[in-house]
């Protein structure tokens, strides 16, 4: 099986530091290297290395590249100025996620769209359909492009060593590029941890270079390899969320909590009838954050009930070990969505209290 699956530039990287290797969205992918308590912290308190090179890359370049990409998507791709980017959807008509995804713009008729690993060929042939009516040309840049992400309160200045150049003015989802030994590098401040942090895409020959220089430059400073488990634990502690778990084609924005990232103002994009509709009715589920008062892990699929009665499902759900109790996410029946509500998780043939919580779970000091 091992065969048949994607490996990123890294691969044998990973192998060498004794990564355990497994299956994640069709590729072949690191979970822990030290284990994922450890991994978890060090991003939390110093700083933490991954390899994202599993996402997709696709550019979107020519003179209808703006107005194709806010036709595309619900946020104000027409907000952005050159060097920064943004979160956003791709939706179906009925306003459900096709996938969620970032944004960068680099000027009016330069776009560089950054998808999920699972879901980047479905992603790559919906919007080259899309783009059929429009004066854009598309190019899917993944199997060209690796992506290394830093993460932690010291990312920025073990980065800037390694690569030269002070980073304290790339702002929060602001990027630009830079060279570094030949290359030239995408360095944006944005990450999926709920830290600070930067995300490096440069071209797959370099890949091993940067990922050895940084871990030996900043081992000093505690910077570890982390894997996909750190990846996902530090995630929903910041009520990220994830795609095929919290987000997929059957929940929309306006169930998720995300309703923020929609310009309801701009002109028409793909799914905006269907989620003018659910805002008139209002949406009869949300996303909510969930904190065990008895023992037990929430997990994926597990059902929420009030009273004996199924009211929800959990999405996301692991021990936390920055407040070192488990935690969850789950979508549950709007009558029963209120913080400190209390409700109880199925897990197996028993049930474990939980209580309704403020999200995110956690959010680091400025």
């Amino acid at each position: 099986m091992d065969n048949d699956l994607r490996r990123t530039p890294l691969c044998e990287a990973h192998q060498k530091l004794g990564g355990r290797m497994v299956e994640f969205g069709g590729w072949y992918m690191p979970v822990q290297y030290s284990g994922v308590l450890d991994e978890h912290h060090a991003v939390r308190n110093a700083a933490g290395l991954f390899d994202v090179s599993h996402m997709g890359e696709i550019f979107v370049t020519g003179a209808g590249a703006l107005a194709f990409l806010e036709y595309l998507t619900p946020n104000a791709v027409s907000a952005l100025a050159d060097g920064q980017c943004h979160y956003t959807f791709f939706l179906t008509e009925k306003g459900t996620f096709i996938d969620d995804l970032l944004i960068y713009r680099f000027n009016a008729e330069k776009f560089l769209l950054v998808v999920n690993a699972g879901n980047q060929d479905k992603d790559f042939a919906w919007v080259e359909q899309q783009a059929k009516a429009f004066d854009v040309t598309v190019d899917q840049a993944g199997p060209r492009y690796a992506q290394i992400a830093i993460q932690g309160p010291k990312a920025e200045s073990i980065l800037a060593r390694v690569l030269g150049s002070d980073l304290s003015d790339i702002r929060y989802y602001w990027f630009r590029t830079l060279e570094w030994r030949g290359m030239e590098l995408i360095v944006s401040r944005t990450g999926y941890t709920g830290e600070d942090g930067f995300e490096i895409y440069l071209p797959n020959a370099g890949a091993v270079d940067l990922w050895n220089t940084l871990l030996e430059s900043g081992s000093a400073d505690g910077l570890v390899p982390a894997g996909l488990g750190a990846r996902d634990t530090l995630r929903l502690e910041a009520k990220m969320c994830l795609y095929g778990n919290d987000i997929h084609e059957t929940t929309t924005p306006l169930e998720a909590g995300l309703s923020w990232v929609i310009k309801w103002d701009k002109g028409d994009f793909i799914g905006k009838a269907a989620l003018l509709a659910q805002k008139a009715a209002g949406p009869t589920r949300k996303l909510v954050c969930l904190e065990m008062l008895e023992r037990g892990i929430a997990r994926h699929g597990y059902p929420i009930e009030v009273a004996g009665n199924p009211v929800g499902e959990v999405t996301s759900g692991s021990h936390s070990p920055t407040l070192n109790q488990p935690i969850a996410l789950g979508y549950v029946a709007k009558d029963h969505a209120a913080v400190d509500t209390e409700v109880d998780i199925r897990i197996r043939n028993k049930t474990a209290r939980a209580k309704i919580v403020k999200g995110p779970f956690y959010k680091r000091k400025a």
